[in-house]
């Protein structure tokens, strides 16, 4: 754990005691949540369960709370009753996957609890925290231990406990982040996952940081400098930071080095970075240090000079952010779908999709709408809603195709007029398979039953690289090594992405089903994944195997076995 911020012996910021906690003192709050989670927002990241590019929690939540500071940032409500109503619709809207959905869940039960309230007192607060512990169970199906849900759990818990010695909400705000803290750290103890891949949750965690960051600012301590830690160069990712590129970043900056001192100052080295750029992120491994920043164009040279005086240089990447968003947004651009028309009697299909291969494959099966989205890019619940809000009929149904978009998928349905339903597929190949049993003129609910039936028709593999090193479910797995994971669950480890597929292939048992659908990603040419095929077929003799271009990002190959 990092350094402690919640004792009792913390002084509050005299200015924030003498005024009522009313709506303009809850936006700076809000702010100040936001801020301390954007700071710590890789470690969030890197809290990842299994070895594959999906540890995006950390930006989700960030977008999440994004969502609902924009909502409140230019308003001057004092009544805090309207003002954490306002935070709630803004998170609401801006939700994205479950961590981000949950998070919107617990803003909305703080709202329901501070409904008609002028300011905030302890007493209301305590009833907040159990409101927003009840509302975010209850928008779970199947809820969980060892997660988030968990942490608002004993938040709640340890605020009704303490309002028995105290009324007051800033010594009763402490308690609940101690009690977050604590819990988190419990989480392992809870959820074996967890424990076997040596992290704490991760949705935990990022809830802890909303809430200490605001009690940081209650203290009157710093929100731009993250806690001194550093992280193993195996959970250092630097391949996905493109997402989170903000005005003003213009080059991102990557140095490996040799420190002369044998022991940093890594309190003095994050405060110098700080002023030359964000989105820091420092790792270590055998004495070397790794250093990432994003820097205004100005600055770009500016750490490896800094770095120069600390130690010796072995490596340097600089990229240009700006030229990477452009080409990303070109060739997004480059290639028109041809989505089907829809009447306004009709059922219209929105389908998530990660690649332009896949989008061009969904929308030759009829959907009406595509939404860009998958591992590490979950979509809002807005981007969701305005995908059909627009569409000339009230009859929609949603296609997720990730597991970790389908809460929001389902919240986008809460918020429109329109009758939706959401087909709870969690992979590209179950989306496919369910698009098969569409009828645009048949009855929306006989439609959507099928269309779910249809997701147990078929059986998902996935090939990519492994993200860190870890073992999980008796499978050892070294970082940077091609992995097989079906229907969502890490089976093997391979030195080539030829071995992890035929291994899955075989733990799939495809000698017992007919079409085996290859749609190759990145890392892979139409040519290699020909060759691929060729080994399949004979291997497979009596089955069918199809090879599509998917585009899509991270993974080498998505597999079809039905």
């Amino acid at each position: 754990m990092g350094e402690k911020t919640t004792s009792d012996s913390k002084k509050h910021s005299p200015k924030f005691c003498q005024e009522p906690i009313d709506g303009q003192a809850l936006k700076k709050l809000v702010e100040a949540g936001l801020t301390w989670l954007r700071t710590n927002q890789q470690t969030v990241n890197a809290l990842n369960v299994f070895p594959v590019p999906d540890g995006d929690t950390g930006t989700n939540m960030v977008l999440t709370m994004q969502s609902a500071y924009g909502e409140i940032a230019d308003l001057g409500h004092r009544n805090i009753g309207e003002m954490i109503n306002a935070v709630s619709q803004g998170a609401l809207m801006g939700a994205r996957g479950n961590s981000g959905v949950i998070l919107s869940q617990i803003c909305r039960g703080f709202s329901r609890a501070l409904q008609e309230k002028e300011t905030l007192d302890g007493e209301t607060l305590v009833k907040a925290f159990a409101e927003a512990r009840d509302t975010a169970y209850k928008g779970v199906v199947r809820p969980v231990e060892g997660t988030i849900l968990t942490v608002a759990k004993d938040i709640a818990a340890a605020t009704e406990n303490a309002f028995k010695d105290t009324q007051d909400p800033l010594k009763i705000f402490e308690i609940a982040v101690k009690a977050a803290d604590e819990s988190v750290e419990n989480t392992p103890t809870l959820l074996p996952v967890l424990k076997q891949a040596g992290v704490v949750d991760s949705g935990g965690k990022g809830l802890f940081f909303i809430f200490e960051g605001m009690l940081r600012y209650i203290n009157g301590e710093p929100l731009d400098a993250p806690l001194i830690s550093v992280q193993p160069l195996s959970v250092l990712d630097m391949e996905n930071t493109m997402e989170t590129v903000e005005p003003g970043q213009d080059f991102e900056v990557v140095v490996d080095f040799y420190p002369k001192e044998e022991k940093m100052d890594l309190e003095k080295f994050y405060c110098d970075l700080e002023k030359m750029g964000t989105s820091i992120q420092v790792g270590e491994g055998d004495g070397m240090y790794r250093m990432h920043i994003h820097t205004p164009l100005e600055k770009r040279y500016e750490p490896i000079d800094y770095i120069m005086e600390l130690g010796t240089i072995t490596k340097v990447a600089m990229e240009n952010l700006l030229a990477q968003m452009e080409e990303i947004e070109k060739s997004a651009g480059s290639d028109h779908l041809h989505l089907a028309p829809v009447g306004p009697d009709q059922i219209a299909v929105v389908a998530v999709s990660p690649g332009r291969g896949l989008s061009r494959i969904f929308a030759s099966l009829g959907v009406a709408a595509i939404v860009e989205g998958g591992q590490t890019m979950n979509p809002s619940t807005q981007e969701i809603l305005a995908a059909f809000e627009n569409l000339p009929t009230d009859k929609v149904i949603i296609l997720p195709n990730n597991k970790n978009i389908i809460m929001t998928s389902n919240q986008a349905k809460e918020v429109t007029v329109k009758q939706v339903e959401v087909i709870p597929s969690r992979t590209i190949p179950q989306g496919l398979a369910a698009m098969l049993s569409l009828n645009s003129d048949g009855n929306l609910k006989g439609v959507a039953e099928k269309m779910t039936t249809a997701l147990n028709t078929v059986h998902t593999g996935e090939i990519t690289i492994a993200t860190r090193s870890v073992e999980i479910d008796g499978v050892a797995v070294e970082k940077d090594q091609v992995i097989a994971l079906l229907n969502g669950k890490l089976i093997l480890a391979a030195k080539s992405v030829e071995e992890a597929c035929m291994g899955l292939l075989e733990e799939a048992k495809t000698e017992e089903h007919e079409l085996i659908t290859l749609y190759y990603g990145e890392g892979l040419s139409n040519s290699e994944t020909n060759k691929l095929g060729d080994v399949i077929r004979a291997k497979y003799p009596n089955q069918e195997i199809e090879i599509q271009d998917g585009g899509q990002p991270h993974y080498q190959l998505i597999i079809s076995v039905e």
